[in-house]
């Protein structure tokens, strides 16, 4: 019979290694814990297995998980001596959750379980505390009701507020047992009138709900996107921990806290967190109440009143300070651990590598490298490189005039403008129309992580820097600020309000993340600097990687950039702009619309000058360094007239009619034209056109060899080729005019013909398009299209839904559909290799700069990908990881 339940705690390690794919990670790490005797509650994991049983049959358990529980809680019962139910001295347990991989704030939890109106009473006699056991009751009834139930969550909220403000307190900690008691009672009543039935009394049914519940979180809208946005796969399933209560809120020697060995925003190796005295967990993570700093320091450079747990629990502070210690040691990586102090001992409740953001993410895996603790080789495997992705853009120009509103938490670093938006759906709503937005909230919730994903930023009124808001923004790479608590949001007027100053939707604000202001208006920035820890890693990374890293770019802007970020060379350079251009496109269409060649080349004349001038300053930027030119690709149709002053405008510079040019147009016309006319059966109607881009081509080339005695070595791409014979053809066109530059020239340089891999055909047919092509650069956006037969301008409107059915792993315009179109792309390799051993190959498709296609690269054994500027360092930082894990 298959075993789904693990104990951990009091002696127990039924988990042995503590394997996250069959315990999560929570579980895993729990067992862990109390394995190297840290101080762990006791309890016992329900496992993923479990999660993904529990669907395929209907969502019901086997009779046999009943028994294994049962087992579980006489383990808790008989650690810590008291009994789950027991009137006189009931044993309480914490229901989460636990995924192999940390999905922060994602799926349920329910703390409290066990209290009922008759083990409330117990647990105040025993503690000898009623306004603790009443306090414990009424978070007990609230959370259940909210996430077993599925009851309005607000209705409590208000409730709540309605009792605070009717006894005159401001603060939770204020209200006394009987305040409690009497709540207990109106959420009990709410409960009645908006379930049908009574809150549930029997623990046994309350223990059965919440697993079910924490289980059924896994297919939760917020956790399916969440899992979309980074890449979890939805057969994996979440564990369940169910572990005995420790109570963070039981008087002023009680606390609850976050805290990290490190700083997970800068990665400076100081202690990191916060923490709330007589406080329960869900306070600290949720926003509920503004927490304290854990160390001296941090409070006093945040200038804040409060004492830090290191002033006001000095001995215990020490204590957690030693497990920090032993917890970075143990895991060899910067810990984010959940802890709670009950009546002065401490208890370890999670242990788990803490999200970060990518200035942290370098610091701390180059300094743990220099300390010892890891090799380069896995300090290089620590940081993800789309993480990398928030360093490469502006910051905030330090000499920009700045009109701050207010100042907040400085939760996640980074800088942003957009306009004030007031819920998530707005947000994704906006951001679709191309709108920069800041999400705007008095407390973030796991159900707006749809808008925080489509938002520049985000700001919230209340919450600390480990609120829901800074977590999942450091590690989606937004810019945080969080509890600005002078921000008053009226969510019905859409209006936010900051002193005597308002504003309303749509306005547009600042928000820097690493100093947490506020401001008005879009604040000017300044482009990176990328040194020290960065260039370190990379240059690790660079020692271990294959595959070169070159870029997809056409301007000479994009390639300084790609050069500085560490470009080899241009892997995809697309002609097709430089045509669009407002001071050729007359010409462009001239030639389109001409009716025979002599006309074509008229229009062409006007084109060569602009063509060369393109290629002489990349190859101005790019000299020495290969540079793969696709010629013209895209349908004649995207070039042409539409308004009557463009035909106008055409007409005179060709010397004919408008009515002979719509004419013409008219013939033009394609049902389907991303099938139809392009590509080089453009060049093969019409091949003046790649004759004269071959001749601007190798005129700059060689012009830039001259001036700077680093000559460029152009690889002129044929582009959409199906057959060997129109290579073939393209390739003569090239080489003739080649010959004849050099010729006028005085000199030679090296370049290259190959082709653009994207149609399944050229892909099947590689052997003999071998025979001509002496490059194959892997074109993965058009060949993704062909094979599924898919238009990625399209599939925006249904993909998500086949992701979520699991239909595709991932969008396959983003990651590398393997198994069909990287089956292709193996195939081709083959045959090209068979045919010539010395063929160079490459992707140039958006593919290039994603980590996931890189390591199949690298498995394929291309040669080099390409990537858009700003992912050359992604893509240098994946290349290594991949290389590293094939070994």
């Amino acid at each position: 019979m298959t075993k789904y339940v693990y104990r951990f705690g009091g002696g127990a390690n039924d988990g042995g290694a503590g394997n996250k794919n069959l315990l999560g990670g929570k579980g895993a790490n729990l067992d862990g814990m109390a394995s190297i005797g840290l101080p762990v509650p006791p309890g016992f994991t329900i496992s993923t297995e479990m999660c993904t049983r529990y669907y395929q049959d209907g969502e019901v358990f086997p009779d046999s998980l009943k028994a294994e529980v049962a087992e579980g809680l006489a383990h808790i019962e008989g650690v810590t001596g008291k009994k789950f139910g027991d009137a006189a001295d009931p044993l309480l347990v914490s229901v989460r959750s636990g995924a192999r991989v940390s999905m922060p704030g994602m799926m349920d939890t329910v703390l409290n379980l066990g209290l009922n109106d008759e083990t409330v009473q117990g647990l105040a006699q025993v503690s000898g505390d009623e306004r603790f056991a009443w306090d414990s009751y009424r978070r007990f009834v609230q959370m259940y009701s909210d996430v077993v139930l599925g009851l309005d969550h607000d209705a409590f909220e208000e409730a709540l507020e309605i009792m605070k403000e009717d006894n005159g307190f401001f603060s939770d900690t204020e209200m006394e047992a009987k305040h409690w008691k009497a709540l207990v009672g109106e959420y009990k009543a709410l409960v009645e009138d908006q379930w049908g039935k009574p809150f549930p009394q029997d623990v046994n049914d309350q223990l059965w709900g919440a697993v079910a519940a924490v289980f059924g979180s896994w297919q939760s809208e917020r956790a399916k996107v969440y899992r979309r946005l980074n890449d979890i796969p939805s057969e994996w399933g979440t564990a369940v921990n169910v572990q005995a209560m420790v109570f963070g809120n039981m008087g002023d020697t009680s606390a609850t806290g976050v805290a990290f060995t490190r700083n997970p925003s800068t990665g400076e190796n100081l202690y990191y967190g916060e923490f709330l005295i007589n406080a329960q967990g869900e306070d600290v993570v949720a926003g509920i109440r503004t927490p304290q700093y854990l160390t001296k320091q941090a409070r006093e450079e945040a200038n804040a009143k409060p004492l830090s747990m290191e002033e006001a629990m000095p001995e215990t502070y020490a204590e957690l300070a030693r497990v920090f210690d032993i917890l970075e040691k143990h895991y060899r990586d910067m810990q984010d651990i959940e802890f709670t102090v009950e009546r002065g001992k401490l208890w370890m409740l999670q242990t788990r590598s803490g999200k970060r953001t990518a200035k942290a993410a370098l610091r701390i895996a180059v300094e743990m490298a220099n300390e010892g603790l890891i090799t380069e080789e896995e300090a290089i495997a620590r940081v993800d490189p789309m993480a990398l992705d928030q360093l490469l853009h502006p910051s905030l120009d330090p000499s920009a005039a700045r009109d701050v509103l207010t100042k907040g938490l400085p939760a996640s670093p980074g800088a942003a403008s957009g306009i004030i938006v007031f819920d998530a759906d707005t947000a994704e709503r906006r951001n679709e129309m191309g709108d920069a937005v800041i999400l705007v909230r008095i407390e973030t919730s796991p159900e707006d992580i749809h808008g925080m994903h489509a938002a520049r930023g985000i700001l919230t009124a209340r919450g600390g820097m480990t609120s829901h808001a800074a977590v999942v923004a450091r590690g989606m790479g937004r810019p945080c600020v969080s509890g600005a608590g002078s921000l008053s949001i009226d969510n019905k007027e859409r209006v936010l309000r900051i002193g005597k100053r308002e504003l309303r939707e749509g306005d547009t604000i600042t928000i820097d993340g690493a100093s947490g202001e506020v401001m008005l208006g879009e604040v000017p920035t300044v482009q990176p600097e990328l040194v020290g820890d960065f260039g370190v890693l990379m240059g690790w990374a660079d020692k271990v990687r294959r595959l070169k890293v070159r870029t997809n770019a056409e301007t000479p802007e994009d390639c300084r950039v790609a050069r500085d970020f560490g470009a080899e060379g241009i892997g995809l350079c697309r002609t097709e702009h430089m045509f669009f251009e407002a001071s050729r496109i007359t010409a462009v269409r001239q030639m389109i619309l001409a009716e025979d060649e002599a006309g074509r080349r008229a229009a062409l004349e006007k084109l060569l000058p602009e063509q060369r001038g393109d290629f002489n300053s990349i190859f101005e930027v790019m000299a020495g360094l290969p540079v793969t030119i696709r010629l013209l690709d895209p349908p004649l149709h995207e070039f042409l007239p539409h308004s009557e002053s463009e035909f106008a405008e055409v007409a005179e510079a060709a010397g004919v009619g408008v009515e002979v040019l719509k004419r013409r147009a008219n013939e033009l016309h394609e049902f389907n034209p991303m099938l139809g006319h392009r590509g080089c059966r453009l060049g093969v109607t019409y091949p003046e056109i790649y004759e004269m881009q071959a001749r601007a081509i190798f005129e700059a080339a060689c012009d830039v060899a001259e001036k700077s005695g680093a000559a460029p070595i152009p690889e002129v791409m044929i582009p959409l080729v199906a057959t060997r014979r129109e290579l073939e053809l393209m390739k003569k066109v090239v080489d003739t005019a080649a010959e004849m530059v050099f010729a006028e020239k005085g000199r030679r340089i090296e370049y290259l013909v190959g082709t653009m891999i994207e149609l399944p055909r050229a892909a099947l047919m590689a052997d003999e398009i071998a025979e001509v092509g002496e490059f194959f650069s892997f074109g993965t956006n058009d060949l993704t299209q062909t094979t599924l037969g898919v238009s990625r301008d399209d599939a925006g409107r249904f993909l998500t839904q086949y992701v979520d059915k699991g239909i595709f792993a991932r969008d396959p315009f983003v990651s590398l559909d393997i198994e069909g179109v990287g089956q292709l792309i193996e195939i081709a390799v083959e045959k090209g290799r068979k045919t010539r051993p010395e063929i160079k190959l490459g992707i140039c498709g958006e593919h290039g700069g994603d980590p996931a296609s890189i390591a199949f690269c690298e498995t394929a054994g291309l040669d080099y990908v390409s990537a858009s500027p700003y992912r050359v360092p992604i893509a240098r930082l994946a290349a290594a990881q991949a290389a590293l894990k094939k070994g």
